[in-house]
């Protein structure tokens, strides 16, 4: 590509090449759906350690960014749930790796004050439990409210369904999740596209990302898609 505000980056080793041990990293994706796999298996074979992870789930089933916790790349984990995660519940258990659990609402609105500048919110999500011990409370009309803080990464690892080289993004229905938001909370934002289209060819009404938030875009694939509960009838 030789236009010259192109992001493109030729491979997924080269786009992650100034990751350091003791990065932060977001990475997009619900249980598997819609998991940057590219970015993940460069990740694994860097062998780039002492990580902290912000992810719904550190991967599923063994798969995904389950692979980083095998590997015992891992060091810190925000994260909302650890069901069907085997991998996390072990590395929870015997303490290698730092779990911070949030509700789910509460991670994904952490990330997107990250991604707006903004300096926290509060919920009443956790008030009166563990989640809040610790942390700033106040009452709001009449209910107690926890003061929740941001959360940013050195680099947001996304995948989508098209996109062009400055970065502008489609994602596919709801491996959507927690992309965008993800996108504009990383310093440096990685995108994984399925398929390169031409600048100019996505409607701007239809583009989901605008391409200000992405630093750097690679082609994505081979992808393996698994799905996690097939059901039949």
């Amino acid at each position: 590509m030789s236009v010259a505000y192109s992001k493109w980056v030729d491979s997924a080793e080269q786009a992650i090449s100034d990751l350091k041990a003791g990065s932060s990293v977001m990475c997009g994706g619900f249980g598997l759906s819609g998991n940057p796999e590219t970015l993940i298996r460069a990740l694994a074979a860097s062998g780039v350690g002492e990580l902290t992870l912000i992810s719904n789930n550190i991967g599923n089933q063994g798969r995904g960014l389950a692979v980083l916790l095998q590997n015992g790349q891992i060091r810190r984990a925000h994260c909302s749930f650890v069901g069907g995660n085997p991998d996390l519940e072990a590395a929870m258990m015997d303490g290698t790796v730092d779990v911070e659990l949030n509700p789910q609402g509460t991670l994904a609105e952490r990330i997107r004050a990250g991604g707006a500048g903004l300096g926290g919110f509060y919920t009443p999500t956790g008030a009166g439990t563990l989640i809040a011990q610790g942390k700033e409370t106040r009452e709001i009309d009449g209910r107690l409210h926890v003061l929740e803080t941001p959360l940013t990464a050195d680099f947001a690892f996304v995948r989508a369904r098209q996109g062009d080289e400055f970065g502008n993004l489609r994602f596919y229905r709801s491996s959507r999740n927690f992309h965008p938001m993800m996108a504009m909370a990383g310093r440096v934002t990685i995108a994984e596209v399925e398929e390169i289209v031409p600048l100019g060819s996505l409607d701007p009404d239809d583009i989901h990302l605008p391409g200000v938030f992405v630093q750097r875009v690679i082609q994505g694939g081979p992808y393996d898609n698994p799905i996690e509960y097939r059901t039949t009838r």
